[in-house]
């Protein structure tokens, strides 16, 4: 015999709400779940019709990536079939189209929520590009900032406007929405900004893909394109306090701590606004010689494979293998 859900909403049965969400979350199952229906009308917008991986977290197990929906998935829960070339399979992605979509992830212990920069139904026009800043270990969120000038500074040049919010965890993501690019435009655009965003000043940003040549520089990622997710604007992130992605002004950007964006503090500062809304800039066309621009550089996570593939021949000719 079932067991008695501890409360039902949008017709979601809920249960072990007063359970730990996870160690060092300083929260519950219910903070959890409270937080997202909260905050539904605000994160449902950057998750709607895309296909949706999420961080789960079950009691006394570790944190694990979900990408295939489980056989018990509910049948109204909307599903969108993708290749996934690493497993070479067939993937069935939710859409988390709704409240009651999001109440049942919420339930199932679904901390992070990760939407592809695309729809599921236009797959080669993606809505936004986007910049990770990375900071280097031991580094704290003011040299994010001081990187996020520098890409502020290089969409200035280009006459583009972007969006900023942490990651949830040490670094920070610039939005630039899109109008009519490609997925191979898009994609060539994030390493062309990320290159000039480098040059405004080398001593601070770098592009380069492997960790320890970055010198201790924050590392402007731009490999987020094609089939890409990114962590979405309001979602929480399994990190102590259970911290959540925040958007930032950029008149405030360095006087942010992450820190301070949890699922417990998050409500009170955002009352009934959207700032993820109100800072998105109108979608904006990518210029032929930016796109071409950075049709010259390498993609850099290829570069890396292949550096790595030439470090492991030098190890092994000097191991005498």
């Amino acid at each position: 015999m079932a067991s008695k859900p501890d409360e039902v909403r949008a017709g979601v049965e809920l249960s072990s709400l007063d359970s730990t969400l996870f160690d060092g979350a300083e929260a519950t199952k219910r903070d959890l779940i409270d937080y997202l229906d909260a905050v539904a009308d605000r994160i449902l917008p950057g998750l709607a019709g895309r296909p949706l991986s999420v961080v789960r977290v079950r009691p006394g197990q570790e944190p694990f990536m979900q990408k295939n929906v489980p056989k018990y998935t509910p049948e109204w829960i909307r599903t969108v079939e993708l290749w996934a070339q690493s497993s070479r399979r067939d993937v069935r992605h939710a859409l988390c189209d709704d409240r009651r979509t999001l109440l049942w992830f919420a339930n199932q212990r679904a901390v992070e929520y990760h939407p592809t920069l695309v729809r599921a139904d236009d797959w080669e026009h993606p809505d936004y590009l986007v910049l990770d800043l990375d900071p280097p270990a031991g580094e704290g969120f003011a040299a994010v900032a001081r990187a996020a000038r520098l890409v502020e500074q290089a969409l200035r040049d280009l006459g583009l406007r972007g969006a900023v919010k942490t990651s949830g965890s040490k670094g920070a993501h610039i939005f630039v929405p899109l109008a009519g690019a490609t997925a191979d435009e898009a994609a060539a655009a994030t390493r062309a900004i990320a290159a000039r965003a480098e040059r405004v000043d080398p001593d601070v940003g770098t592009t380069e893909y492997v960790k320890d040549k970055r010198g201790g520089k924050v590392f402007l990622d731009s490999t987020r394109a094609y089939g890409s997710t990114v962590v979405a604007a309001y979602s929480p992130r399994v990190r102590p306090g259970a911290t959540v992605s925040f958007p930032v002004s950029w008149d405030d950007l360095e006087d942010v701590d992450p820190r301070d964006f949890t699922v417990r503090t998050v409500l009170e500062r955002l009352g009934d606004a959207d700032p993820w809304a109100s800072a998105m800039p109108e979608r904006q066309r990518l210029s032929d010689d930016l796109v071409a621009e950075g049709m010259e550089i390498p993609v850099a996570r290829v570069v890396a494979m292949h550096e790595g593939k030439r470090r492991k021949r030098e190890r092994e000719r000097k191991e005498g293998r």
